[in-house]
């Protein structure tokens, strides 16, 4: 990418789309209400953002890409971007006009608040493009009510009740887009079950090859990436469908094939450890102990 907009504060965004600013730390675009005329995200190749924007897509022919995967939005799709994260655009059908909203909010807004302390429990903020919250009709209308509320405030002179009021309806907003995300998981069942058959089965062909010798122990950003998915997607979804984390869920391989290989007499513990990828055999031997409940050395003996 070589042409980046940065987008630092709520004025450089509303600037872009020559739109009033209420709110130096917080802001709504109505993109009904944005001219449309000339529309200037063609002279950009993405944005870097270091505010929170949350986008709210109506329309349909909006093309971007994210983490090098492309993505096309259906109308009712939530989009979220945490500050120091770049979003690529990657082109316009002829004659789109975008729809819907954006939120936007600093991270200033939230200092002394109980949202500063639970922001980062919002793992959606760090899922890519591809894994966008998409609405029902019902969510979609309680969306856009909350951001009327948010609106509402914003209008408002600003007094001492203000930044409460503002920060509690955007943590109210992220609350229930947690819930719509729980409830995406569910309906994607079909979908996230496949996801762990290939997990699994790439798992069994990770400690089954020369890779750990290699690489060493897998790491959940590694099947996240053959998956095409973010991590913390990834680490959501497997939480969900088995009630492991997905370190959890590599471990439980990891021990049931050490079980096999400690089987074998003619390997010590040592060469076991370091055909799974770990660089210290002693690692190896307290993690069993603490999944088996035995050594390497007293479970095989109780196998023999």
């Amino acid at each position: 990418m070589k042409n980046i907009l940065e987008i630092k504060t709520i004025v450089d965004y509303f600037k872009l789309r020559n739109y009033e600013v209420l709110h130096p730390l917080v802001g709504i675009v109505d993109f009904k209400k944005v001219n449309q005329t000339g529309y200037t995200n063609q002279k950009y190749d993405g944005f870097h953002y270091s505010c929170y924007a949350i986008f709210l897509k109506d329309a349909v022919g909006c093309k971007l890409k994210y983490g090098g995967n492309s993505y096309d939005y259906d109308e009712g799709t939530l989009v979220f971007m945490a500050p120091n994260q770049t979003i690529e655009l990657g082109g316009y059908e002829p004659g789109f006009v975008p729809k819907g909203y954006a939120l936007l909010f600093h991270p200033d807004l939230l200092l002394g608040t109980s949202l500063a302390k639970k922001i980062h429990e919002f793992n959606f903020f760090a899922y890519s493009s591809n894994e966008a919250l998409h609405l029902s009709a019902k969510e979609r209308k309680l969306i856009l009510s909350l951001l009327e509320k948010i609106q509402f405030e914003l209008e408002q002179p600003i007094d001492k009740h203000s930044k409460k009021l503002i920060v509690t309806n955007i943590e109210l907003f992220l609350d229930y887009c947690l819930r719509f995300y729980d409830r995406q998981f569910i309906t994607r069942e079909v979908v996230n079950k496949g996801t762990l058959e290939k997990f699994d089965h790439l798992l069994s062909q990770y400690f089954s090859s020369e890779k750990p010798k290699i690489n060493g122990l897998p790491s959940v950003a590694y099947f996240a990436d053959q998956l095409h998915l973010s991590s913390n997607y990834f680490g959501d979804l497997v939480k969900k469908e088995t009630g492991k984390s997905a370190q959890e869920f590599i471990q439980a391989k990891l021990i049931d094939v050490a079980k096999e290989k400690v089987f074998d007499p003619n390997k010590s513990v040592s060469e076991i450890a370091y055909e799974l990828g770990f660089k210290y055999p002693q690692h190896f031997s307290r993690l069993f102990k603490q999944k088996v409940g035995r050594s390497p050395k007293e479970f095989r003996t109780s196998i023999n």
